[in-house]
């Protein structure tokens, strides 16, 4: 059996899709980005108005993808120590992958902190003008 988790906190899905799947003592999340609940803001993107992204920040945007995912996680039940595989999307490997590295080494790695499975894979497009995704999957305590 599997039971839906919405989050009262996240942005809301940008499809037909909860936050995560409850199965057993696993929790799968959605694809998760840096988008802010209730606003059409994109926290480090700068879009012109047609909707097509200007610049962006990818430090910005990791620290907003963590703070979503850690958003779901909470309203699940679950927390930041409890994941234990993770698959990021970027839409520009050669650009943003170091600094995406970066930041997510101060979140994900080291004394304390949960050390996942990771995988990264470089992506042509996202849904929304966003440069990065993030699939989680957690162990439920």
């Amino acid at each position: 059996m599997s039971e839906n988790v919405e989050s009262s906190r996240a942005p809301k899905p940008v499809g037909a899709f909860p936050h995560a799947k409850r199965v057993g003592d696993f929790l799968f999340l959605s694809g998760i980005g840096p988008r802010k609940r209730g606003s059409k803001e994109i926290p480090g993107v700068t879009l012109d108005p047609g909707g097509n992204i200007v610049t962006y920040d990818i430090e910005t945007q990791c620290r907003a993808v963590f703070e979503n995912v850690r958003l779901v996680l909470e309203d699940a039940g679950a927390s930041w120590d409890d994941i234990v595989d993770v698959t990021v999307f970027l839409t520009s490997m050669k650009k943003d992958f170091p600094t995406y590295n970066k930041s997510y080494a101060q979140y994900f790695s080291g004394e304390g902190k949960p050390n996942p499975t990771r995988t990264t894979i470089e992506v042509g497009a996202l849904p929304t003008p966003i440069a990065i995704e993030l699939k989680v999957i957690a162990v439920l305590k």
